[in-house]
């Protein structure tokens, strides 16, 4: 386990975010991605009939979708025990193989940190 309070404040801030994303929207896992330019892109699983994204995956199209050219960092609030590939291959494509994305628990306890790559 990683002390939550020793990240960098900008890890820290975003996973802050996907946690609130998480308990708001009372989904299963809630992320938050910082662009190249500090801006913050937020997102819950979304879960309909037609369409099944994780967090992670949504909040990367929603950094893409507004413009983003890459990422700094990741973040993913879960009660999962590891980072999907999926999920560290839509990180990749934008933010390349050594974006840092921290895998956090539910109580915003970030349990690990690992690359995209």
């Amino acid at each position: 386990m990683t002390d939550s309070s020793a990240l960098d404040p900008e890890d820290r801030k975003i996973v802050t975010l996907a946690r609130s994303a998480r308990a708001r929207n009372g989904v299963p896992e809630g992320a938050a991605v910082r662009d190249e330019t500090g801006r913050t892109y937020v997102a819950g699983t979304v879960s309909l009939p037609s369409l099944e994204l994780s967090a992670l995956r949504t909040a990367v199209a929603m950094a893409v979708a507004s413009g983003a050219k890459s990422l700094e960092a990741a973040a993913v609030v879960t009660a999962a025990e590891s980072v999907s590939e999926q999920d560290r291959a839509a990180v990749r494509d934008l933010g390349g193989e050594r974006t840092p994305v921290l895998l956090a628990g539910p109580d915003g306890t970030v349990r690990s940190t690992v690359t995209a790559g």
